[in-house]
């Protein structure tokens, strides 16, 4: 079974699809967003619920530099800049 979520980004919303992994569910996230957000594979992440959204927060970011984040940002959005510009018609 297939979720959608949508990830908002300074360049506009990425969405993305919950996928079914045994009984439970699982976000897939691209490199360039963990990137974003000071996080590697396998990183700890904490889960809040408010107002019906759900908010993925790193437990335990590395800190990321100016320069870096500007890049890892404008891969992002070169990468889904035709799904950003169909979702802002």
């Amino acid at each position: 079974m297939w979720y959608n979520i949508v990830v908002t980004l300074e360049g506009g919303p990425v969405i993305k699809k919950l996928r079914k992994v045994g009984n439970s569910n699982a976000l897939l996230l691209d490199k360039a967003i963990l990137e974003l957000v000071g996080l590697d594979e396998g990183g700890d992440v904490q889960l809040t619920v408010d107002n019906g959204s759900l908010i993925v927060t790193p437990a335990n970011p590395h800190p990321i530099d100016r320069k870096r984040f500007e890049a890892c940002l404008d891969r992002v959005v070169t990468e889904r800049r035709e799904v950003l510009r169909r979702l802002a018609q």
